[in-house]
């Protein structure tokens, strides 16, 4: 039961404190479930994130869901969403019940406009980090060029990015361990 409460704990404080979405998450997401709990590596972080991003829901909620699954099988899965999840269901309904009454004040625009910058500071942060750990050898560095440029210049679902980047993972390291043969 230890590790069902420590799943809900971890989310639910990574999901009170974090403003912004999935890749805000992300440096918070490292900090707690990779350096400090060691739930998982950077590289199985980073392999969440993008099948989180081409499976239907939130990022967030669904890298919660496979780091749980890690630990603890579709229990674990179940408890950690929630975690995440539930500081958000307490705070949008204080804010629906608040906000209209707010939302004109100065104070309150100004302070929307400060976390927005501050969050932005964190996903360059969190891309800092994904980059140092993706992008180890020449292959890796031409698909991420290839995707940055595509991604830039057309557009496509990024699901599409991150299918024909994992044929081209395949592709390479079958193509590999022919050549060994």
């Amino acid at each position: 039961m230890r590790i069902y409460w420590e799943l809900f704990c971890t989310f639910f404080r990574i999901g009170a404190i974090t403003f912004g979405g999935g890749y805000a998450m992300l440096p918070i997401l490292q900090r707690e479930v990779v350096d400090g709990k060691g739930w998982c590596t950077n590289e199985e972080l980073t392999d969440y994130f993008a099948i989180g991003q081409c499976t239907p829901g939130i990022i967030a909620v669904n890298t919660a869901t496979f780091i749980g699954f890690k630990q603890k099988g579709v229990p674990g899965g179940i408890v950690a969403t929630y975690g995440l999840v539930a500081p958000s269901f307490l705070v949008i309904g204080l804010i629906a019940a608040l906000l209209q009454n707010f939302a004109n004040y100065a104070v309150v625009q100004n302070a929307f406009a400060g976390v927005r910058v501050a969050v932005t500071v964190l996903v360059l942060n969190a891309v800092i980090k994904l980059l140092k750990s993706s992008v180890v050898d020449k292959l890796t560095a031409c698909v991420f060029v290839a995707v940055a440029a595509c991604a830039w210049f057309l557009d496509l679902s990024p699901v599409i990015f991150v299918l024909l980047a994992g044929a081209l993972g395949i592709a390479v390291k079958v193509g590999k361990e022919a050549a060994k043969k």
